[in-house]
């Protein structure tokens, strides 16, 4: 009898998932199928092969023109792309589960070009989801033990609108644990890293931390969270979804060299998707060229608004749901763009305090230098400084920098006067409307259902980093506590919408804010504001504490933002493409 060896639950998840990507790849193959014996002569001489379409670094227009032209088919794309995870999943830790149909999709699909049919510019193109989205052909697990099996009985909107539009769902993302709102103080979770999925990896330098006391697995360079960019930016598949309700899209975007849309709230029907809170959660895309972006913008996006979301009427989509008409070159002449200079940029002493507040590094500071060089050059109007009302203001109790969310221990009750319960009491109302919504298929019916599972099985590793951010939602009282959330909604709204982003905007009478990697996130979250992020230079990757001597850091990704008001896509976009082609910055991470 052999000894038993314990495998930690996440190198299964990873056995399992290379073991599927193998057993597709065999299928696949005429050989996987059926061997013809070695003494038997093969009836077809040997046919010549086509050259491989390198999918590394491929845009969607280029996948889309090798399809129409027969240099590849779908079925082809598809296999490029899952040897790609194969070669590298082990490294990067990209995916929770890849598709067992994408296969057959892809042969669907391409009978419907043979037949003539082509859906549109997403027509046999791989894509791959946060897997905080419904599929019914792969689990929905959000990373979290508990629904590490979940099949939801119904696909998100966002899946269908991809479907129809003929992209191939390829596998699900790696993500931060419930899209970030399990541990918080005093011991925050790491991004890219869950239960299920274990820790993603950044493609750009794909080591672990050394330093001690952070030496537990995370990543030396940051993967941005809670929606991973780690295989889009390794062209594992050619976008992917992510979601965000504050910096989720936007922060991996920016440390994986990506282009992203974080659309406004409404945009994107949220439903199929595991939330924080409907007040700020939105999925949108995430690519490695503006244009690639836009298209999987207008496919999420849908032809009409979903019944099950009514934030989805907000928005007036573009004529066909497109969104490359905005594509222009010379987007940037006349345009205003304004540049929140205190505290975005330039540290800042609120009237009434000797402790400065935010700014950047030299190496930053001198990135985003040359990206207003980049900008006046190409035509662009600078308005700087173009600070935030609510930032730079003396009234502390209308500060925006004196006001953010409750997210840890420290914002449990009797400790969160002076923080918003958005996420908190959003949390508990919505998640546990969602878990209601997956009838007999839910593995626990309520959010205090949850807790005591991770505290069960806390051995097995449910919640390596506590759940301090599930604990403070669950003490919520949804009818005796819904006066302060509204009150504290409202300021939300009011400091960070109405006499932040919208004041600066129209005094200023500006086409966009300038901010520099993601650091506009948490700003235009609240009032559910849109922004496009662009690949455009590195930093150093300089943690503090320092990594130790001789680790020789790897330099990190760094974007510039532009940020607008309400249902404002098409004018940031239309800004982010001029900005991306005057530039052209991305390079691939060093993968062969």
């Amino acid at each position: 009898m052999f000894p038993f060896r314990h495998i930690p639950a996440t190198q299964i998840m990873t056995r399992f998932r290379l073991l599927t990507i193998a057993a597709l790849a065999a299928a696949a193959s005429p050989l996987g199928a059926q061997r013809r014996p070695a003494n038997r002569p093969a009836l077809v001489p040997p046919q010549p092969q086509r050259p491989l379409f390198d999918v590394r670094e491929a845009t969607i227009p280029e996948m889309q023109r090798a399809l129409e032209s027969g240099q590849v088919t779908s079925r082809e794309l598809v296999l490029a792309h899952l040897a790609r995870i194969a070669m590298y999943e082990d490294r990067l830790n990209a995916t929770i589960s890849v598709s067992p149909t994408a296969l057959a999709e892809a042969d669907a699909l391409d009978r419907e070009r043979a037949a003539g049919r082509v859906r549109g510019p997403l027509h046999g193109i791989p894509i791959a989801l946060k897997d905080n989205i419904h599929t019914t052909n792969m689990p929905t697990s959000g990373g979290a033990l508990a629904f590490r099996h979940l099949v939801p009985p119904y696909e998100a909107t966002l899946t269908r609108n991809l479907k129809d539009a003929g992209a191939i769902i390829i596998a699900k993302t790696v993500l931060t644990e419930l899209a970030n709102w399990v541990a918080g103080a005093p011991t925050p979770m790491p991004g890219n890293y869950s239960a299920v999925g274990g820790q993603g990896m950044n493609p750009y330098d794909p080591r672990p931390d050394p330093r001690p006391g952070f030496n537990d697995g995370r990543a030396a360079m940051q993967t941005g969270g809670s929606s991973s960019g780690i295989g889009t930016a390794a062209s594992f598949w050619a976008a992917n979804i992510g979601t965000e309700t504050s910096g989720s899209i936007l922060s991996p975007s920016n440390q994986n060299m990506l282009a992203g849309i974080k659309p406004t709230v409404g945009r994107v029907s949220r439903w199929g998707v595991i939330p924080i809170t409907a007040d700020q959660d939105t999925p949108g895309p995430m690519a490695r060229t503006v244009e690639d972006a836009a298209i999987v913008f207008g496919a999420l996006e849908g032809k009409t608004p979903d019944e099950h979301d009514p934030a989805t009427l907000l928005c007036t989509p573009p004529p066909g749901n497109d969104y490359r008409p905005f594509l222009k070159a010379g987007a940037l002449k006349g345009a205003r763009i304004g540049i929140p200079r205190a505290f975005y940029y330039d540290r800042f002493t609120l009237p009434g305090t000797d402790r400065p507040r935010g700014g950047l590094n030299a190496a930053q500071a001198e990135a985003m230098k040359e990206a207003i060089g980049v900008l006046e050059k190409a035509g662009a109007v600078i308005v700087d400084p173009a600070d935030i009302p609510s930032v730079v203001t003396a009234d502390t109790s209308r500060n925006a920098l004196l006001w953010g969310a409750c997210a840890g221990s420290d914002g449990r009750k009797g400790h969160n006067a002076n923080c918003s319960i958005d996420f908190v009491y959003g949390m508990k109302r919505d998640f546990n409307a969602w878990l209601a919504s997956l009838g007999a298929a839910t593995p626990v019916a309520t959010l205090t259902d949850l807790r005591w599972f991770n505290i069960n099985n806390a051995a097995n590793g449910a919640i390596k980093y506590g759940q301090s951010r599930l604990d403070i939602s669950d003490e919520i009282d949804l009818v005796a506590d819904k006066a302060r959330y509204e009150a504290d909604r409202a300021k939300d709204v009011d400091l960070n919408g109405t006499h932040g982003i919208d004041q600066a905007m129209k005094e200023q009478r500006l086409d966009a804010l300038l901010f520099p990697g993601a650091n506009g996130a948490a700003l235009a979250a609240p009032p559910g504001y849109p922004t496009v992020i662009v690949p455009f230079a590195t930093i150093p990757n300089a943690p503090t504490p320092a990594f130790p001597l001789g680790f020789n850091a790897k330099p990190q990704p760094f974007g510039v933002s532009f940020t607008g008001m309400a249902c404002s896509e098409p004018r940031l976009i239309a800004l982010a493409y001029a900005f991306e082609q005057a530039t052209k910055r991305r390079v691939p991470p060093p993968l062969p």
